[in-house]
């Protein structure tokens, strides 16, 4: 494949990848109003509250993809997810 063809597609990756992210946030239970029952996020929650002695550790991944999932990913993070996806995509590519 060309290179015009490796940096669309990774544009098209990048894109997809800053838009997808807050979606699958959603799909697997961190949302705006907290984590959903029933879902991967509670587990993960609940696994991490018992490896904690009862309470989910500040910092730790479910703290910071629940603290996303309600607030909203911020554009820094949002930039890193699109030049990775971006990225990784024009390479796979080239």
């Amino acid at each position: 494949m060309g290179l015009l063809t490796a940096a669309i597609a990774g544009g098209v990756a990048a894109a997809t990848g800053v838009v997808a992210a807050p979606v699958v946030l959603g799909l697997v239970g961190f949302t705006s109003v907290g984590i959903a029952a029933g879902s991967i996020a509670s587990s993960m929650m609940s696994a991490a509250a018992v490896a904690n002695g009862g309470a989910v550790a500040a910092g730790s991944a479910v703290a910071v993809l629940q603290a996303a999932g309600a607030a909203g990913i911020p554009v820094a993070v949002q930039t890193v997810i699109g030049a990775v996806s971006g990225g990784v995509a024009a390479a796979v590519l080239i």
